[in-house]
């Protein structure tokens, strides 16, 4: 089974084949914890949130159907509506703290260096959560997921013209906040 394409195992899992359905979990569920952590910020919310996709997916794979867009931008969708509830569930926006953030740091690194980057990122992160949902969805598919922008499309429902715009008027927002907040610490 293991060299099965995904349309062959999502049949089998929509025939009620756990053996095939787990296959699929083991395929995505890194990418979808990726995605839902980057969009909550906590360890324990993105381990029950991807928990909950994955429920809903088997839950609901023998309504599954193809519609000639991959089966990750399903269970991407599952994700994205799962944690836009768990926003509106907790109405405040999470941060992630300094203990949990992923610090990529080079060998034979000052501290001082990594502490400045690392509030750096924490800064950016900030400015990331505070952008309307379906541009932190753009922003973690690019550049954690690393998706072109036709996939991207694929799985938010939008053209990849619609893509390239979002895009691009999501880091010009970006640039404008980062350049306020220097031009605010520098007075």
């Amino acid at each position: 089974m293991e060299a099965m394409q995904d349309d062959e195992i999502l049949l089998l899992a929509s025939q009620g084949d756990r053996e095939a359905f787990g296959m699929l979990y083991e395929r995505y569920v890194d990418r979808i914890f990726n995605y839902v952590y980057y969009r909550t910020g906590n360890l324990d919310d993105a381990e029950d949130l991807t928990a909950r996709v994955f429920q809903r997916a088997m839950k609901h794979i023998v309504n599954y159907t193809d519609r000639g867009v991959p089966f990750s931008a399903w269970l991407y969708r599952i994700a994205h509506n799962l944690v836009a509830n768990w926003y509106r569930d907790r109405s405040r926006r999470q941060e992630i703290p300094l203990a949990d953030a992923p610090v990529l740091s080079a060998h034979g690194e000052h501290p001082e260096s990594r502490l400045v980057r690392t509030q750096e990122q924490e800064a950016l992160l900030r400015h990331i959560r505070r952008l309307p949902p379906d541009r932190q969805q753009l922003l973690i598919l690019k550049f954690v997921e690393h998706m072109s922008n036709a996939e991207i499309g694929q799985i938010m429902g939008r053209s990849e013209g619609a893509v390239k715009s979002l895009y691009h008027r999501t880091l010009l927002a970006l640039r404008d906040e980062v350049e306020e907040d220097i031009t605010l610490e520098g007075e």
